[in-house]
């Protein structure tokens, strides 16, 4: 079934006509320009301000003049993150829809649900003739995924309303009351990286095919972190067999849950089979431990042409690595006060 004959077919065809233009974060201006035009399409007041926020303004159908003025708000960017074999641009292509059964799925990166399914609903809303509503201040946030630059930057009197309803939220039978922070920590360190030997092997680790998931509204599912976990393979590799990292890379997005990470490293040609044996042995307890949360993970050990000259030296991977390892994850703590609620995490 084609996405836009779904129902409520108002709400999936503004989705899909909006995930069919690219809009990550900091990079909004294709999907104002869309919002922007609908609004005057339809001939409402239209606005935008400063840091590039739109607000389409709507009067209260026959009836509803004496309601309270409501302000829905939705941002327009997406987490924009992909698997490693996926070919594709975030900055110039749509996401690849498709349904499957219940769901809707994107082709090897995320869809754009959050928070595209909102702004599809406030778009459907201002679209139509026969849903009955008070005066609407219909705002469009920019850039909430990496900085929130475009509610920061909100100016006193811009919006008219008495009531927000922020549509950003994985639940559309719930209200809820209150909002969620966050802090980034930003840790640096240096070290002088030691020249490889000649005659090393090159070995490139990857853990793919981890659930990812959003770090706030996904933490309480006990989703492998894919960084941590390559982190605890590496570690008890070396507790078995000497190596050196050139390299690891992993996620992507503060608030996205990693999928997939790599690891390049050097080791002595002798110890290759013993490195695969204690890697894939590793890997089997972490396999086992995440199989209902992260049914579909993958390990590969390859080697390929040596390629890098530099890697780091022991006693700085090691620290790294028990830096790495001793980082939380997941739930630090549930609210005393609320059944089920994460508080901390």
């Amino acid at each position: 079934m084609s996405i836009v004959n779904l129902e409520p077919r108002p709400i999936w065809r503004f989705f899909s006509e909006l995930n069919s233009i690219p809009r990550p974060s900091k990079k909004e201006e294709k999907v104002r320009r869309w919002v922007i035009g609908l609004g005057k399409q339809w001939g409402l007041e239209t606005l935008t301000d400063e840091v590039g926020n739109v607000l389409i303004r709507k009067p209260a159908t026959a009836g509803m003049e004496m309601k309270r003025h409501i302000v829905l708000q939705s941002h327009l960017d997406m987490v924009c993150q992909k698997n490693n074999d996926t070919e594709f641009d975030f900055d110039t292509e749509g996401i690849r829809m498709y349904v499957d059964g219940d769901w809707i799925r994107a082709k090897g990166t995320t869809l754009g649900a959050d928070n595209g399914i909102g702004v599809a609903t406030i778009l459907a809303i201002l679209d139509s003739s026969d849903i009955p509503h008070p005066a609407i201040d219909a705002l469009f946030t920019i850039d909430e995924e990496t900085g929130m630059t475009g509610a920061l930057g909100l100016t006193g009197g811009f919006l008219q309303g008495d009531i927000l309803l922020n549509l950003d939220t994985e639940d559309d039978d719930e209200l809820s009351i209150g909002c969620a922070g966050g802090v980034d920590v930003t840790s640096t360190g240096s070290f002088e990286a030691e020249v490889i030997q000649s005659g090393v092997k090159q070995m490139c680790i990857r853990l793919t095919g981890g659930s990812g998931g959003h770090s706030g509204m996904d933490i309480h599912k006990g989703i492998a972190n894919v960084n941590k976990l390559m982190n605890r393979i590496l570690l008890e590799g070396l507790g078995e067999v000497d190596f050196r990292i050139a390299s690891v890379r992993g996620g992507g997005l503060r608030n996205a849950i990693p999928r997939e990470s790599e690891a390049i490293i050097v080791m002595d040609p002798a110890d290759e089979k013993d490195l695969k044996s204690t890697l894939m042995s590793a890997f089997e307890g972490v396999k086992s431990e995440y199989s209902k949360t992260d049914p579909d993970l993958i390990l590969s050990c390859t080697v390929e042409k040596t390629t890098v000259t530099h890697a780091m030296p022991e006693e700085d991977q090691l620290a790294v690595l028990m830096a790495i390892q001793a980082v939380p994850v997941g739930i630090h703590r549930m609210s005393p006060d609320i059944d089920n609620l994460v508080q901390t995490s």
